[in-house]
């Protein structure tokens, strides 16, 4: 049958259902890492999501993917039914997290076109000894082991059917929701979950593989399966669960004769699920009505009934008391709310938006409009609702493409849990603000700054067991990450509560590398300004290099990393007590706030948030230092003075401070006036990245077209501050 397989669209499918299931597993098993055992709820879900993923990858033909999943399926079916005690939890947390790995990677190589030739030879082995462990530990103590959750691999999908007097026989309908993509494909897996359990198995539509077309036919008239097995209703139900696909499953035990019948069921009663619709029960009581026959009339020939539909069941009981919901399904209004859309489409998209907003500006800011005399009351009505528009379909843009930080601080977590783990170092992990949404660009950007932090928390910055005892800290070390928002800017902190850093030996280290002004004493360096040492490349202050640092190229990337979105990076630690990294980012990369400036024969664009004061001063203000540094006094506190037209040598700038205008600047709790020739005014700026062929130039981080159709600078605060 692996000739007829139509491989379109399937492994894209594959890849996002398994890709959904690793996450939840991950985070599920990393929230009860600190328990002492799985509860049964945790069990039954990791078993179902090692069933699925199994099943998934035996239709796609992943053998090694599915090996490895039976065989972890195998431990959780013990611990599902054995219930045995003493289970090694952290030992198994490892084996799980390992199983997790090993199927990402090789997704990773499907995902890559890459062969899917992983060995999980390793791992089964282990997963083996590890079960062999705690059955020992079972049978030691008289208990009957469960019987094998065996995996046979059958040549084709109709089984013989051999009836014993344990058979049993049922009739199952599936119905799903008419969105669902490639019906086809899910009501195959359907098909793989059940043939595990099946004596006999017929299904209906059967060329649900090779004919494409069997999609459109099992959404419009769902998907009927005949099943013959040796086990209860509630088995199959655990097997096939209503989920984002199947909306409703209805089983319907029947007589062995009723089972030979195959899909045509003649007259049975009609089986109304109540949990249906008003509109769903009056359509299966209509296609069940019986017709009266006139006299005069001849009774008709009967049409040979439909195979299996919903109107072929009888009435289900339902329990005293239970609400009868007889509205549109609650899940399904649920479920219909979300569309996965190809991030390239929204990146496609947020580029339109920015030259949307650009074509906005250049018709609402056109020379032609300024001509006197010129009645543009009606055109500014429209301009104004055009704006509005613009901006409303901007934000919800921009909108869909935030998403939350939860799986950026889950990997981290896993991180702090591995690390940990082989530096023999007992360190708890704690998440705060993990639900603030970021755009998704920024998120790729910061995953990997982030995890060099917690690497550096982990390993520099908490001490071993023995160290935090001898200097009366509590036992267990602790790593908080935290995401805040404020004005505009997401805060992402990575916090420890170790031995902090050590500014003495810092200040010796860059003495060493000849960082350090021969002219400067050690003392006249700030806290601040000795903690941005460990920053630069090549810098460590660990004196053995180990697995997780010591090479001096952590710190530099985080920096280039985070400045290449804008960002910057704020330290600050305590001796003894502990250190705060914190990353301040934007909340997008594509359209910011910005202020338009002229100086020469050039403009340029800042950032609002950066901006404090706009000043207008007097040459009586400034101060020039002999070294040609100049200064100013504003409400008796002195700035540095950076004029920008000197900054980058342009022409024909304003030279008097009287005719232009000061700019204060802060950041990281540094100020600077900009002076600059005049100000244009505030407007809402599409972030273009300068072009590669460009040189870097320092205090510039893009550029943008302005209304006038002219090209604007974007000016790079964290740059012109340094």
């Amino acid at each position: 049958m692996a000739e007829e397989f139509n491989a379109d669209g399937m492994l894209d499918m594959y890849l996002f259902e398994n890709e959904q299931l690793l996450e939840q597993l991950q985070e599920m098993v990393l929230e009860q890492k600190d328990a002492d055992c799985f509860d049964e709820d945790s069990i039954n879900e990791i078993f179902r999501t090692m069933h699925t993923i199994k099943g998934s990858s035996g239709i796609m033909m992943f053998d090694n993917i599915t090996a490895v999943s039976h065989k972890l399926e195998d431990v959780f079916y013990y611990l599902r039914e054995s219930h045995p005690e003493n289970v090694p939890h952290l030992e198994l947390v490892e084996h799980v997290l390992a199983v997790s790995d090993f199927i990402s990677n090789e997704m990773e190589k499907i995902r890559g076109g890459d062969p899917v030739d992983g060995d999980s030879s390793g791992i089964i082995a282990e997963l083996d000894k590890f079960l062999e462990k705690i059955k020992n530990g079972v049978t030691e103590e008289g208990a009957e082991l469960p019987p094998e959750n065996v995996h046979v691999e059958p040549k084709q999908f109709y089984i013989a059917p051999v009836a014993t007097s344990e058979s049993r026989f049922y009739k199952i309908y599936l119905t799903f929701f008419p969105e669902t993509e490639m019906a086809n494909v899910h009501a195959y897996k359907t098909v793989y979950a059940l043939k595990e359990i099946a004596e006999d198995l017929l299904y209906s539509p059967e060329d649900i593989i090779s004919d494409e077309g069997s999609a459109d036919l099992i959404l419009k008239e769902g998907f009927r399966i005949l099943l013959q097995a040796q086990c209860g209703e509630e088995d199959i139900r655990n097997l096939i669960g209503i989920g984002y696909d199947i909306k409703q499953v209805d089983v319907f035990e029947c007589k062995a004769e009723e089972f030979l019948q195959g899909f045509d069921f003649g007259t049975q009663d009609v089986q109304i699920d109540l949990e249906s619709s008003v509109e769903e029960i009056e359509v299966k009581a209509q296609a069940t009505a019986p017709v009266e026959e006139s006299k005069e009339t001849p009774a008709p020939v009967a049409k040979p009934k439909p195979q299996m539909a919903p109107g072929d069941f009888v009435i289900k009981s339902k329990e005293p008391g239970k609400h009868k919901t007889l509205a549109k399904d609650k899940a399904k209004m649920e479920k219909t709310s979300f569309i996965s859309v190809n991030v390239s489409k929204m990146d496609q998209l947020m580029d339109l938006i920015g030259e949307l907003v650009i074509s906005e500006s250049v018709v609402l800011q056109n020379p032609d409009l300024k001509v006197p005399g010129l009645n543009l009351n009606s055109f500014n009505k429209a301009a104004a609702q055009l704006s509005k528009i613009s901006t409303d379909l901007q934000n919800v843009i921009m909108s869909m493409r935030m998403v939350p930080l939860t799986n950026t601080f889950q990997k981290m977590n896993r991180i702090v849990f591995d690390v940990s783990r082989k530096l023999g170092k007992d360190i708890e992990f704690e998440m705060v603000g993990e639900n603030t949404e970021v755009d998704k660009n920024i998120i790729e950007h910061i995953s990997d700054p982030l995890m060099h932090l917690v690497r550096n928390a982990v390993d520099h910055g908490i001490e071993t067991n023995e160290e935090r005892v001898d200097s009366g800290k509590p036992d267990k070390g602790k790593v908080t990450l935290s995401a805040r928002t404020e004005a505009g800017k997401v805060w992402i902190s990575v916090e420890d509560n170790g031995k902090g850093l050590d500014r003495e030996k810092i200040l010796a280290k860059a003495r060493k590398q000849g960082l350090l002004d021969e002219n400067k004493p050690d003392s006249a360096y700030s806290d601040k300004e000795v903690y941005q040492f460990i920053t630069l490349p090549g810098f460590s202050t660990n004196e053995q290099i180990t697995e997780y640092s010591g090479r001096g190229v952590g710190m530099d990337v985080v920096i280039q990393n985070i400045q290449s979105i804008g960002g910057m990076l704020d330290i600050d630690s305590a001796a003894g007590i502990g250190s705060v990294m914190s990353l301040k980012i934007p909340l997008t990369l594509a359209i910011i706030d910005g202020i338009v400036m002229e100086t020469g024969n050039c403009s340029f664009v800042m950032e609002t948030g950066v901006i404090k004061e706009f000043v207008r001063v007097k040459s009586d203000m400034m101060i020039q230092e002999p070294n040609g540094e100049e200064f100013i006094m504003i409400r008796g506190e002195c700035f540095p003075v950076l004029r920008l037209g000197k900054w980058y040598g342009l022409k024909e700038y304003q030279e008097s401070v009287e005719n232009g205008m000061m700019l204060i600047l802060e950041v990281e709790d540094k100020k600077v006036c900009l002076f600059v020739d005049k100000l244009i005014g505030e407007q809402e700026i599409v972030v273009k990245p300068i072009p590669s062929y460009i040189k870097k130039v320092k205090g510039l981080s893009g550029c943008t077209q302005l209304g006038d159709g002219s090209i604007a600078l974007i000016l790079d605060p964290g740059g012109l501050i340094e």
